[in-house]
């Protein structure tokens, strides 16, 4: 079970709600660090180990700029998540880029910052030669297919479009050692918001065992092992967080185990994302309208542009009510926004406290793949994002977008002059 908590007071949510208008995103500082010391510990048997960050889950340069703090590198897969790290002073090989289907100026961009470069197909060895030429250390992310169960999120890895076949990753290596890359590197992810701890040590069971073959049929020795994220978070308050010692643990044993057998001691890396974030973010709404027709709507002032994972996965956020925490939840309703779209819902069939207009509401768990999958679709703008700090001071870290904002890219000079 996981209590679902909110870390500040009635009075002071609606102090903040006066301050800055809502919906917002809110993330606490605090609860991020303890987060990330616990991430941290469970791998500290590994001297080289380091997380980089997901960047694409909470791209907020203030965020990342607290966890560079931590010893935390950045996982980044787009020349825009590129220049954030530039911008905070992340680069050399404390940035891992791991791209797909990627075009030559982000390569060459990578290059330039002397990242590690995560190639995603054995097409994208010549592509990057020449691009901007090889550089010392190359990554080549595994995909293993049937060997490796998938899950709801990212699907089964044989139908996944990310990563090498196992053939095509000995055969790239080779290639790549032909060409005068001296330094190598391994990836894998095939999962996303997976609880279930084996799934992480399994995974890096068979990763080392490829380590091990390859090493020894191409001949070539791994500095580093990334072992990818997709631990995930309970979001249902019945579920329980990854016991991240038990993975930490399951992956040392399996360690130790391929490294006694020959394989060379390498750097242990993961690029979570969700979990380091995700329960310490949290979206707040104010309820619009209450509608009673078929069923019972409570209409809030945000929408899925400011929390898309409900009607893009159908999955679930656990909603309070602050001022009302006490009172029994016996009013049915689906919680929705604003968007001309029927699937513009927070959630289907919630028992809540009885609301009305006026109520804040807190929607958990969204301090991941939340504001950073907002849009503008209908006109919605994006919210703001706050960090409360470990002062109890609360900083606004991202301002709401405007309607200016929305306008920016258009040329209403032009129009006067355009002939329909």
């Amino acid at each position: 079970m996981t209590q679902k908590t909110f870390p500040l007071s009635v009075e002071r949510l609606e102090e903040l709600a006066r301050l800055y208008p809502t919906p917002f995103h809110l993330y606490d500082e605090s609860a991020i660090r303890k987060n990330v010391r616990r991430l941290k510990d469970a791998f500290a048997w590994n001297p080289g180990f380091r997380e980089y960050f997901a960047v694409k889950a909470t791209p907020n340069p203030y965020l990342m700029k607290i966890l560079k703090g931590q010893g935390f590198g950045m996982d980044c897969s787009s020349l825009p998540e590129l220049l954030l790290c530039e911008k905070i002073g992340v680069t050399g090989e404390s940035v891992m880029f791991t791209s797909n289907d990627t075009p030559a100026e982000e390569f060459a961009k990578a290059k330039e910052m002397e990242a590690n470069i995560n190639l995603d197909d054995i097409s994208h060895i010549p592509f990057l030669e020449k691009a901007c030429g090889l550089p010392e250390l190359v990554c080549c992310r595994w995909n293993p297919g049937p060997l490796k169960g998938g899950n709801a999120i990212i699907g089964k890895p044989e139908e996944a479009k990310y990563g090498f076949t196992r053939e095509q990753l000995v055969e790239g290596y080779r290639l790549l050692k032909e060409k005068g890359v001296k330094r190598f590197g391994i990836h894998t992810m095939v999962a996303s918001n997976e609880l279930n701890p084996q799934y992480f040590i399994d995974t890096a069971e068979i990763l080392f065992d490829l380590m091990l073959e390859i090493s020894r049929s191409v001949g070539i020795a791994f500095e580093f092992a990334n072992i990818g994220g997709g631990i995930g978070i309970p979001y249902k308050p019945e579920q329980d967080a990854v016991d991240l010692e038990r993975v930490g643990e399951g992956v040392r044993l399996s360690y130790d185990r391929h490294v006694a057998a020959g394989l060379a001691p390498f750097r242990l890396y993961t690029e979570c994302g969700r979990m380091v974030t995700g329960p310490y973010g949290w979206l707040v709404a104010r309820v619009r309208h209450i509608k009673r027709t078929y069923k019972t709507y409570v209409g809030l002032d945000a929408c899925m542009a400011n929390l898309m994972r409900p009607a893009l996965y159908g999955a679930y956020h656990h909603i309070s009510v602050p001022a009302k925490a006490d009172r029994p939840a016996d009013m049915l309703c689906d919680v929705t926004g604003s968007l001309c779209e029927n699937n513009d819902k927070f959630a289907i069939d919630r028992r809540l406290p009885a609301v009305e207009p006026g109520d804040l509401l807190v929607i958990h768990d969204a301090g991941a793949h939340g504001h950073a999958m907002g849009f503008q679709y209908n006109g919605k703008l994006r919210s703001a994002e706050l960090l409360l700090r470990e002062d109890g001071s609360v900083v606004p870290i991202r301002r709401a977008e405007t309607v200016e904002d929305y306008f920016a890219t258009l040329d209403f000079e032009g129009l006067k002059t355009f002939q329909a």
